[in-house]
């Protein structure tokens, strides 16, 4: 069930490969290597659904023959499983009855055949009793709030913290990034599941989550100074420089590294989807950083610090403050920006009114209903 220490499960070796040869940014040559990757898995494991999907969108070339023999493979598979159920079945206890089926769901994940596999594994799970056994098999389906329901069941403290990386992965993939940095962070020294990526990645999507996620003095103490981190982190293109100018507040440099992970997280199968969303809340943190030691600059000395021109600033600033993402506004005659951060104590007299107003309202409408 789980990928052996420092080895990704293959078939999401085979997803990456096969979100790559979609991006039109990926060189032509690589995509060439890609297909001969693809081609190759679809062809040792049988996976007959995968490769007429992949015929159809013209992926790769249809081959009958091929085809015609790797049906034949899995009727002939598909046939001594059963039997082997049946015999368990009839002449053996439940454990070997569950293992048969749980073989069967195995085969059929193998082949990339998605509807029986999760119909099977259901099957399979409804005849597991162990609750270790039934959070390993939810897993496979991606079925993380039943997994929750099953910690009240119990369940060890090493599958409790692989949970939390599946977890963490759900919500990035999700565009939470707030509870993704959470749970990554809380994995971060104990982390095992190597099935679904690499150390570095995981570091990798640490990071970039708790950037946009975490205040200054949380991202120091749990990023910034973490060891953990610190081992890794030197080893992935620009991420260092990414998170250390950002904190140190050299924001040309942090610019500079920015540009560098773009492409990285273009062609990340799980951020491409938010990476529009993520370049915004990046930019967002940085500005909202620097103006945060303001009461008012020039566009031309943020301009400045950030390496860029002055019609740029404009029109990022413009585009955020319209958005309530920043709180200042431009004085494009001085050529100055002046913040307006939100006063806390008087936002919350703010409130404090409007509740008694409505409350007051609600008495007064309250009082002519009883005098009638």
């Amino acid at each position: 069930m789980e990928g052996q220490e420092g080895s990704q499960q293959p078939q999401l070796v085979l997803a990456d490969k096969l979100f790559l040869l979609r991006q039109p940014d990926v060189p032509d040559i690589e995509k060439v290597r890609f297909k001969d990757d693809v081609f190759s898995f679809v062809k040792e494991n049988d996976m007959v659904p995968l490769y007429e999907t992949l015929v159809a969108d013209s992926v790769l070339d249809m081959d009958r023959a091929l085809l015609d023999s790797m049906r034949a493979k899995i009727d002939d598979e598909l046939k001594k499983l059963d039997e082997k159920i049946a015999d368990a079945e009839e002449n053996l206890g439940e454990s070997e009855v569950r293992e048969a089926h749980l073989a069967k769901s195995l085969f059929f994940i193998r082949i990339g055949d998605k509807e029986k596999a999760l119909e099977h594994l259901k099957l399979t799970e409804s005849k597991t009793v162990a609750v270790g056994q039934k959070m390993d098999l939810d897993w496979f389906y991606n079925t993380l709030h039943h997994i929750d329901s099953l910690f009240e069941e119990g369940g060890d403290w090493e599958r409790k913290n692989r949970l939390k990386v599946y977890e963490g992965l759900y919500c990035m993939s999700t565009r939470n990034f707030k509870k993704a940095a959470k749970l990554f962070l809380d994995s971060i020294s104990t982390f095992t599941t190597y099935e679904l990526f690499p150390y570095d990645t995981f570091i990798f999507y640490t990071v970039l989550t708790s950037i946009i996620s975490l205040d200054r003095v949380s991202l120091k103490q749990k990023v910034v100074d973490a060891p953990e981190i610190l081992t890794v982190i030197g080893k992935i293109q620009y991420l260092s420089e990414f998170l250390n100018s950002l904190y140190d507040c050299r924001y040309k440099s942090f610019f500079s590294a920015f540009a560098g992970l773009t492409e990285q997280i273009k062609l990340d199968r799980y951020l491409h989807p938010h990476f529009r969303y993520y370049m915004r809340e990046v930019r967002t943190v940085v500005y909202s950083q620097f103006l945060e030691s303001y009461k008012s600059v020039t566009i031309e000395a943020m301009a400045k610090a950030f390496g860029v021109t002055v019609d740029f600033i404009d029109l990022e600033l413009s585009r955020f403050i319209a958005a309530g993402k920043l709180h200042c506004k431009i004085d494009k005659v001085a050529g100055v920006l002046e913040t307006n951060r939100p006063d806390a104590k008087n936002a919350l007299y703010q409130a404090t009114i409007k509740q008694g107003d409505f409350l007051l309202n609600r008495i007064q409408k309250l009082s002519r209903v009883i005098d009638l």
